[in-house]
């Protein structure tokens, strides 16, 4: 937590010293972990591309750096997450918002500031441990998790054994298992608070 505290407060130096190369470090920080998190409420790679890439132009066109008092991190994921949901409202024609129809809907079910940051971190962590994959394990446990492929799907794709995939798919896991033992506990109050 510490990190991105430090990693929060070097970012505001950086903007008010130079709010290009501020806005750059952003970008390159959080631009990966954003898309992976669009892609949830899109399932298009390049729709989740697309919207990600307007909020952070939006952000620096409308210099929301210099007005946002909570966390970098947490005003980005909100603000894709609204663009996602902004999206999906034109494309299947609603005209009440997605988030209020689904959240506010349930009483004492409002995320704090503070869970909403620790799940965008948790989200960040878990990123982080699927980056340190071997390339055919995250791309066989990506196919599956955020594809939603079925592993007949993948070794087809991938030109291996329905087996592998599974092998794959295994050693993912216990790979995230051992390196977010500490988030674990974390994610499920998190859960639960909002369950």
């Amino acid at each position: 937590m510490s990190t991105v505290y430090d990693s929060e407060l070097f970012l505001r130096k950086t903007f008010e010293q130079d709010p290009r190369k501020g806005f750059e470090l952003l970008f390159r920080q959080y631009y990966t972990p954003l898309c992976s998190h669009a892609v949830r409420f899109v399932y298009s790679r390049q729709l989740a591309e697309d919207l990600v890439s307007e909020v952070f132009y939006q952000f620096y066109r409308s210099e929301a750096y210099q007005k946002i008092h909570s966390s970098y991190i947490s005003y980005l994921f909100t603000a894709v997450r609204n663009e996602a949901y902004t999206h999906l409202r034109k494309e299947f024609g609603k005209t009440d918002s997605i988030e209020s129809s689904t959240e506010n809907n349930l009483p004492g079910n409002q995320p704090q500031p503070d869970a909403e940051v620790h799940f965008n971190n948790l989200f960040l962590a878990v990123n982080e441990s699927i980056s340190q994959l071997p390339a055919q394990c995250r791309r066989v446990f990506l196919l599956s998790r955020f594809e939603n492929k079925k592993y007949d799907e993948i070794a087809a794709e991938l030109q291996i054994s329905p087996r592998t995939v599974e092998v794959h798919i295994s050693r993912a896991l216990k790979h995230l298992r051992q390196t977010l033992r500490e988030e674990w506990t974390l994610l499920l109050l998190l859960f639960n608070l909002f369950a």
